[in-house]
């Protein structure tokens, strides 16, 4: 199996290759060059080991998927792993926060931790796991690294943006390998940071992606649209998504053989993937802060993924969106392809208000919680049901982890997690830098040369 960019650059990488990697060369993003079919394996974690083996062949990490995934998942907390569960208004909900950090990202960074930590001993390295986070990604990825002996892990947070437990999660962990970050601006301004970084030749030898920029996170988080599409065959799939990541995923499913039906993305009140749904277009702007922080984005790195497939594959196509990204702040596509994205997608978006009014919706009449992430996707499930077709809202974080919503929304302070009480008294590590790419090159350095304690 070989990889291109989206951008068009030279070489066709395998999958081993660029999984210690981040951004291709020229900046653009890896695809697969053809897309293989992906089987269903007898249970969930085998058909994680599948997805993985279908890149793997001709590795040195060939043969060891399934051991991989037995065990990342043997530490999370729901039997199921990623359990199903009908509400009263026979819509199903997909609970893929039974992690050790609470959200969905676990499950792709609990095994992208294990390959890492293969690949380093077979390639006798240390590198240093890079990652800009919106809320969940970062607790998740220090948590696959964490004490990992070839391993260093800084990750970049938008100061003020994150919830408290969010932000907890990462700066209470004390392992020595472990730098969390806040940076003065947003997720956005983050992301920028990391881009540089893996673009600059000084430093990017070293630097290893976690996001979901690297195609690894992808291939895991497919597997979890196969099991369940395979337990609600022909469902619309419903995703609170900001960085188009997680549903882009559920696309890549659905290519790779999965009977997926429509993609629903819920926005919060940082609608653009709704206005590049409706319209057409992508405008940079101003990132609201909101009660769901994890999709408080303006520029959804994964949409390039999808710009190239849609643009059947022409580099020089996703280069003038780039550019023109770039220099206006904008991409509009144009009407003909705009049909096929309506086609696969629908959109909605909300607000603070109207996640709360959700959350206590949900609340009364099914005695559960949801998350605001969660909230949002019940809210846009609503507006996109059609008839006779199932549809599966995916659950992406614990209610705990965003407890003042859920006390706004019903007045119940929701108890932390069993086991996570700890995260809302340990001492903290608290570091930030300015939005200045020179500090966070310091940072890269100073980890490099492993000063930093």
């Amino acid at each position: 199996m070989r990889f291109v960019s989206t951008r068009g650059g030279p070489g066709r990488p395998s999958f081993y290759e660029i999984l210690l990697g981040g951004l291709a060369p020229d900046g653009g993003l890896y695809v697969p060059e053809t897309w293989p079919r992906l089987e269903l394996g007898p249970t969930y974690p085998e058909t994680v080991a599948n997805a993985l083996e279908s890149f793997l062949a001709d590795s040195p990490l060939a043969g060891k998927a399934l051991d991989l995934a037995l065990d990342a998942f043997a530490g999370f907390r729901h039997p199921e792993v990623a359990p199903l569960t009908r509400l009263s208004d026979g819509r199903f909900l997909l609970e893929l926060f039974w992690g050790p950090t609470l959200a969905f990202k676990d499950h792709a960074l609990q095994v992208l931790g294990r390959l890492f930590e293969r690949a380093l001993a077979v390639q006798e390295r240390r590198v240093t796991v890079l990652v800009a986070t919106s809320g969940d990604t970062g607790s998740a990825a220090i948590a696959a690294g964490r004490g990992a002996k070839r391993i260093e892990v800084v990750v970049l947070y938008p100061k003020d943006r994150v919830s408290g437990f969010q932000r907890r999660q990462m700066t209470t962990v004390n392992d020595g390998n472990v730098r969390a970050v806040a940076v003065e601006g947003t997720f956005d301004d983050c992301q920028g940071l990391v881009k540089r970084a893996f673009a600059d030749e000084s430093l990017r030898r070293n630097l290893v992606a976690m996001n979901s920029i690297n195609f690894a996170r992808i291939v895991v988080q497919a597997a979890y649209y196969v099991w369940t599409a395979s337990r609600v065959p022909g469902a619309d799939f419903v995703v609170p998504t900001g960085n188009f990541g997680n549903v882009f995923s559920g696309w890549a499913a659905r290519r790779m053989g999965a009977p997926i039906g429509r993609l629903v993305i819920a926005n919060n009140a940082n609608h653009g993937l709704f206005d590049w749904v409706e319209r057409g277009v992508l405008a940079v702007g101003q990132v609201m802060p909101t009660l769901a922080p994890s999709m408080d984005i303006q520029i959804p790195s994964n949409l390039e993924r999808y710009l190239f497939e849609l643009a059947d594959r022409d580099p020089d196509r996703v280069w003038a969106w780039q550019e023109e990204l770039r220099s206006s702040g904008r991409i509009e596509v144009p009407s003909s392809l705009h049909h096929e994205v309506a086609d696969e997608f629908a959109a909605s978006w909300f607000d603070d208000s109207q996640i709360l009014a959700a959350i206590k919706a949900v609340h009364e009449t099914e005695q559960r919680l949801l998350d605001p992430h969660t909230a949002l996707a019940w809210l846009a499930g609503n507006d996109h049901r059609r008839l006779g077709v199932d549809q599966v809202l995916l659950a992406t974080a614990d209610p705990t982890k965003f407890a003042p919503a859920i006390a706004a929304a019903t007045g119940i302070e929701p108890l932390p997690a069993p086991g996570f009480a700890h995260v809302l008294t340990d001492p903290e590590r608290l570091y930030s830098i300015p939005n200045d790419f020179a500090s966070l090159a310091a940072i890269l350095r100073d980890r490099e040369k492993g000063s930093i304690e």
